[in-house]
């Protein structure tokens, strides 16, 4: 079926057709998602005391308190040869750039509801910005990362270079899940408080301070519903030498984010009409 038809002189243009011109609008007006994006950065961290170092510290911190907790209280076992602390780092890594781009995009909205009423620029472009502001987090991150492995003197195999098919994996789960929640966030301003306890579960349920390993093999294959389970686990893959990754769990988790993208975007668009009256 055609995406334009002619009926009686009427132009009509079907659902199809609509959700490409929405997209096109946003490679039209890319700019503005860099604008977006800088603009978060530094509200996010406007009259802070340490400014972007919090961006060192959240993941540092985090490592260190998962090392002694479930490295040396609970001993669970890390990969073969690495020590604890990176093992627990590299799934930091993808988590939280999937968390923060997650809680980003569902907020995206809400967030930006004066700029909503004001002026018309393609919606999509507020959840996309807040990713790539996750993204920067990452990036601050990873050089963290660098120097943790330095200080251990730890060398990560050739496969590293694959990494960015993993990163790439964990932003279009982030946006399409929470483009869902950013459109239903106008209208019930519950999601705010879902969004973090989802966080909550979830990091628990994600081999982040632990790994696959640990799951029973009767039960790897439900646990790998879970999305994030493929992407942290190939984050790891990628770093640490001795890690294998469970192919039906990357399978799944392929799958499950190519189709939570395509239907996110369309639920988006679908009610993208609505959103400055709903503010």
């Amino acid at each position: 079926m055609k995406g334009i038809s002619k009926m009686n002189e009427v132009t009509i243009i079907t659902s199809r057709s609509a959700h490409k011109q929405k997209l096109k609008e946003v490679w039209k007006y890319r700019e503005i998602i860099t604008f977006l994006s800088w603009k978060d950065i530094i509200v996010r961290y406007k009259q802070t005391v340490l400014g972007v170092l919090w961006a060192i510290l959240q993941p540092v911190v985090s490592m260190i308190i998962m090392t002694f907790v479930f490295g040396e209280l609970a001993n669970m076992p890390s990969e073969a040869g690495v020590p604890y602390a990176i093992m627990v780092y590299s799934g930091l890594l993808s988590w939280n750039f999937f968390s923060s781009a997650f809680t980003g995009v569902s907020n995206s909205l809400v967030s930006n509801g004066n700029m909503l009423k004001k002026i018309y620029f393609p919606r999509l472009t507020l959840p996309i910005s807040s990713v790539v502001t996750a993204f920067i987090d990452f990036a601050i991150s990873f050089i963290v990362f660098i120097v943790i492995m330095l200080i251990y003197r730890f060398v990560p195999p050739i496969r590293i270079l694959l990494l960015p098919c993993f990163i790439f994996l964990a932003f279009i789960t982030a946006l399409g899940f929470g483009l869902f929640f950013s459109a239903m966030n106008v209208k019930y301003r519950d999601i705010k408080y879902i969004v973090p306890m989802i966080i909550q579960f979830g990091m628990y349920l994600s081999p982040v301070a632990y790994t696959s390993s640990v799951i029973p093999d009767s039960l790897k294959l439900l646990y790998s519903i879970n999305p994030l389970v493929g992407v942290i686990e190939g984050f790891r893959w990628c770093i640490i030498p001795s890690a294998e990754i469970y192919i039906p769990a990357l399978i799944m988790s392929i799958l499950i984010s190519i189709i939570g993208l395509v239907l996110g975007v369309r639920f988006f668009t679908k009610f993208e009409d609505t959103f400055a009256d709903l503010m």
